[in-house]
C-alpha cells in the first residue's frame, strides 16, 4: 500500500491542467515521489511499493495534480528500471537523474522526500536532460550475456590458479607428470584424474584437482555459449559495426550497451562521445595548448575504443598515417591516440544511427 500523500496547503489534490513535474527517488521496496510545479513549488510527496500496483498508483496520483508530461527517475538501469519501463509505456519522457551533488546534500540534507524533489527540479532546470534507456531491446540481451560472460571468465580465471596452487604442493610424482603441460593440456589430465574417495592427503589432491579441472571444463563451456550468443545478437541487429576494422564482437557490444536500445537519445556525435569519455577536456595554460584525459563516461565503452584504436594503428594505414602527422604537429603518442579514439567515436555514433528498426529475436546461422 501506499504511503499518504503529503500534498500542498489546500490538503487536496487539484488537477487544474496546469504542467507539473514528476520526481522519484528509487529503492529495492518502495519508491518515494514527489511532484513539483513549473515555478519549483512543491505539490506533494509520496511512497509508492515497487509492485505493478504501486506503479499504477503512483501515475495515477500525479496526475491528480496536473498536465504531467515528464518525470525525472534515479536509477534507471537499476532499482528505478521496472518504473521508468511503465512510465514510459504510458506516453510519458522519462528522464535519467543522477544523484544530488554533495553541495546540494550538505545544504539541504538527505531524505527520500528531498532526493525526490531534487530529481523533480533536476528535470525542471535542465540540469537533467538526459533521455533514459528504454533496455527492451537486443542491447539490453547483450548487457545481461556479457554480465554472465564476465562472471564466466572471472571465475574461470580464479578456478585455474586455484588449481596451479595445488600442483604446487602436490605430491612429487604427481606434480612431476603435470609439469611442462599447456594449459589445455594440464586441465584435461586433471579432469581425467581417477575419481576415487579421499582418504588421505594425497587422494585429496587427485579429488581437488579432477573436481577443479572439471569446473573449469564446464565454464569454458559456458563462456563460449554465451560469447555465441553475443555474436548472434550483434550479426543480427548490428552486422555494420563488425565489419569495421578491427571492431570485434566484445568491442561492438561495449558500445552498444552505451549508446543503449534507443541510440537516438543521442542528439549529436559529440554527446555519443562524452558518452565514451572521449570528448576533448581543455588544459591549456599560457602557450601550452594541449588536453587532458577525460576520466569520465563509460569507461567500459572507453577501453573498447582504445582497443579500436590500437588495433588500428598496428594494421591500417590510413591510421598509421594519421597518428604521424598528429605526432608531427607536436603532439605526444598517447595525445594522438586520444584524439583517434574521438574520431572512431564518431565513425561508430554514424553507424549506429544508420541501424535497422531494433529485433529482440536474434537469429541462427
Amino acid at each position: 500500500m501506499s504511503s499518504m500523500p503529503n500534498t500542498a496547503p489546500d490538503g487536496q489534490p487539484d488537477p487544474t491542467g496546469e504542467e507539473v513535474i514528476l520526481g522519484v527517488d528509487t529503492h529495492k521496496d518502495a519508491h518515494v515521489a514527489a511532484v513539483t510545479t513549473p515555478l519549483g513549488v512543491q505539490v506533494a510527496s509520496a511512497s509508492f511499493p515497487t509492485t505493478a500496483a504501486g506503479y499504477r498508483d503512483l501515475l495515477a496520483w500525479a496526475r491528480g495534480f496536473g498536465d504531467l508530461r515528464r518525470a525525472g527517475v534515479e536509477g534507471t538501469g537499476s532499482f528505478g528500471a521496472g518504473l521508468a519501463r511503465y512510465l514510459r509505456d504510458q506516453r510519458l519522457t522519462v528522464i535519467e537523474v543522477n544523484r544530488p551533488d554533495r553541495a546540494a546534500r550538505r545544504r539541504h540534507g538527505k531524505t527520500d522526500t528531498v532526493d525526490a524533489m531534487a530529481a523533480a527540479l533536476a528535470v525542471l532546470s535542465g540540469r537533467a536532460a538526459a533521455t533514459a534507456k528504454t533496455a527492451d531491446g537486443p542491447v539490453e540481451m547483450l548487457r545481461m550475456f556479457r554480465l554472465a560472460r564476465a562472471s564466466a571468465v572471472k571465475s574461470r580465471t580464479q578456478a585455474v590458479n586455484q588449481l596451479k596452487a595445488v600442483i604446487v604442493t602436490a605430491a612429487t610424482t604427481l606434480r612431476d607428470t603435470l609439469t611442462g603441460l599447456s594449459n589445455t593440456a594440464l586441465i584435461r589430465h586433471c579432469a581425467a584424474l581417477p575419481d576415487t574417495a579421499p582418504t588421505d592427503v594425497a587422494t585429496a589432491t587427485v579429488y581437488t584437482l579432477r573436481r577443479l579441472a572439471q569446473r573449469i571444463q564446464t565454464l569454458t563451456a559456458e563462456e563460449r555459449e554465451l560469447q555465441r550468443q553475443i555474436t548472434a545478437v550483434l550479426n543480427s541487429n548490428a552486422p555494420q559495426l563488425l565489419h569495421r576494422h578491427g571492431i570485434g564482437p566484445d568491442s561492438a557490444s561495449a558500445l552498444l550497451i552505451t549508446a543503449g536500445d534507443n541510440p537516438d537519445r543521442m542528439h549529436s556525435q559529440a554527446s555519443f562521445a562524452a558518452l565514451c569519455g572521449v570528448n576533448p577536456i581543455e588544459a591549456s595554460s599560457g602557450k601550452t595548448r594541449r588536453r587532458r584525459l577525460n576520466r569520465g563516461g563509460d569507461r567500459r565503452a572507453n577501453a573498447a575504443l582504445y582497443r579500436i584504436a590500437l588495433t588500428r594503428s598496428r594494421g591500417d594505414q590510413r591510421t598509421q598515417d594519421y597518428l604521424d602527422r598528429r605526432s608531427s604537429q607536436g603532439l605526444t603518442r598517447r595525445e594522438a591516440m586520444r584524439c583517434l579514439k574521438r574520431y572512431i567515436a564518431r565513425e561508430i555514433y554514424h553507424l549506429l544511427r544508420q541501424l535497422d528498426p531494433i529485433d529482440p529475436t536474434p537469429r541462427t546461422a
